[in-house]
């Protein structure tokens, strides 16, 4: 189902043409994101969607996301992370799995400038744990415009995913990974010549080894297990004081289902955790036959939205 859901062509008919904006999060860093608005931004609630590793907001869960979004009534805000996207020329710097700083700002301009006063924050994979992380690390802190949070198939523990990336049956997941991260990081130093060392991407043959020499140091970590430790969003999940829903399957090839019975997740009851047992990475396609009307079947997509509408 993995596979199935990202190789399969999909259409999104109900979408308007995408809005491109800009926004200044950092010194000399810029994030782009693409956004659909209804006609009175401010009287609609926003749905903010973050992609998992080496996506962007072209990504297949994101537009399906959108679309479903936007029939409902949502404004749609798909945000690119730092250099995805073909935006390597926005930012001096990398991003990272924990990089909750850029969600936060973005959320913070659209309630000031735009008049938002509801939002829902959807990530996946790398953006699901991104998700978790920012209402953790808002604890009871969170602007009163974030309503809800969804996080599906989040790499929770980034540590225990990359080992189980590193399985011999995940081979083809892992090549993917390394050689899109290895492929951005030479666009990269083309748009910063010097700033970094691509005659060390010849050894890279898996993303620990990738994160042990760009990312861990770049954002000072010791190293790649440090960075996976202390970025993961079960550090702060018992802090989450926003209604949050977790959707992940048993048969996830890499993030193993049995972090999600830490205590941690189990013991805060603003956290709901579904488990199904199918569904794969970030797949959860039903199956076709027993879909109807507008239902194209992507069930994730479709429980998302319905709980960030029960918040907004």
């Amino acid at each position: 189902m993995t596979v199935y859901a990202w190789a399969r062509a999909r259409a999104f008919p109900g979408l308007p043409p995408v809005a491109t904006r800009l926004f200044d999060v950092a010194p000399r860093t810029q994030v782009s994101a693409d956004c659909f608005w209804q006609g009175v931004p401010g009287d609609a609630p926003l749905l903010l969607a973050l992609h998992g590793l080496e996506g962007s907001s072209e990504a297949h869960y994101m537009r399906g996301l959108a679309n479903k979004a936007f029939a409902e009534g949502f404004n749609v805000v798909l945000l690119n992370q730092r250099n995805c996207g073909g935006t390597e020329h926005l930012a001096s710097g990398l991003y990272h799995s924990g990089l909750t700083e850029d969600a936060a700002f973005v959320i913070a301009e659209l309630c000031r400038t735009d008049g938002i006063d509801r939002v829902a924050v959807a990530g996946y994979s790398l953006g699901g744990n991104l998700a978790l992380k920012l209402a953790g690390d808002f604890g009871g802190n969170a602007p009163p415009a974030l309503r809800a949070v969804c996080a599906v198939s989040p790499i929770i523990e980034v540590g225990q995913c990359v080992d189980a990336l590193e399985r011999r049956r995940n081979f083809i997941y892992q090549w993917n990974f390394v050689r899109d991260l290895k492929a951005r990081m030479r666009r990269k130093a083309q748009c910063f010549p010097g700033a970094f060392a691509v005659d060390r991407l010849a050894s890279v043959r898996t993303v620990r080894q990738f994160d042990n020499i760009y990312t861990a140091p770049h954002f000072g970590f010791r190293d790649a297990d440090d960075y996976y430790h202390r970025v993961s969003a079960m550090r702060v999940v018992d802090r989450i004081q926003v209604p949050t829903l977790i959707l992940t399957a048993a048969d996830d090839p890499f993030v193993p289902a049995t972090m999600f019975e830490s205590p941690a997740i189990r013991g805060n009851p603003n956290i709901t955790t579904v488990v199904t047992r199918h569904g794969g990475h970030c797949g959860f396609v039903a199956d076709p036959r027993l879909c109807s009307g507008r239902d194209d079947g992507y069930w994730a997509e479709t429980t998302a939205l319905w709980f960030a509408g029960k918040f907004c």
